[in-house]
């Protein structure tokens, strides 16, 4: 017999919610009262994917109303294709760009993606291709194939592809952000520009796709091996 869930509210989300109201609330809830009068603004739009290990807002330290972030499976951007399906990636990227104005739009990946691993595990089973069980991943990782075209077959550790795969899959998705007319426009005119990062789960390391390298360099590396020398014991 499946276990029965309590339909109450999560109690983990009501004691983060008390915390909220008794530390950050208010010392910005004047902000939150500027952002319901005059609305938001960011600069920023975050592409990101759902773990709920990698959120932008707590990577970038980012305070309400900073960030205008969605969030998917794998952190892909489908190509621009108008037509009667829904398109929640999409919607948001056109609201971010055309309604809210933002300078730049970052494709945010990270290590361990569960999706690009899905994806890399059905390219080593006999006949290929993600596989799903559900109604609409199988489909939607799809995305990952131009990325694992150039990247071939895999090889080695599967934890190495699935590495390359990910970082691959950033340079894509800069490549299908560009399909869409408002973005290659505004990008023409320097109003916008596009970022692929890449973050470390376990060491928090951030790296930044470079084009000029057709690579990932790290952001504020000093930073980042000060803070890894303060945390060991």
């Amino acid at each position: 017999m499946r276990p029965v869930v309590d339909s109450e509210f999560p109690a983990a989300l009501v004691r983060g919610y008390r915390a909220f109201l008794g530390e950050r609330f208010p010392g910005e809830q004047a902000r939150y009262r500027e952002l319901a009068q005059a609305g938001q603004s960011p600069k920023t739009m975050v592409i990101g994917c759902c773990d709920s290990r990698v959120s932008p807002e707590v990577i970038f330290d980012a305070g309400p109303g900073e960030l205008f972030v969605v969030r998917n499976v794998a952190n892909l951007v489908p190509p621009y294709a108008p037509d009667d399906d829904y398109h929640g990636t999409s919607a948001a990227l056109e609201f971010a760009v055309m309604a809210l104005k933002v300078q730049h739009v970052v494709v945010l990946g990270h290590a361990q993606c569960g999706g690009v691993r899905a994806y890399a595990e059905g390219e080593t089973q006999a006949g290929g291709g993600p596989l799903s069980p559900g109604d609409f991943i199988g489909k939607w990782i799809k995305l990952l194939g131009p990325a694992h075209e150039r990247l071939g077959p895999p090889r080695g550790a599967l934890r190495d592809y699935v590495e390359a795969l990910a970082l691959e899959s950033i340079k894509q998705s800069l490549a299908n952000l560009r399909t869409f007319p408002c973005v290659r426009t505004l990008e023409q005119r320097g109003a916008l520009a596009l970022h692929g990062a890449y973050f470390g789960v376990m060491d928090g390391r951030l790296r930044a796709y470079d084009p000029e390298i057709e690579g990932f360099r790290p952001i504020a590396g000093e930073a980042h091996e000060a803070a890894l020398a303060s945390a060991r014991f």
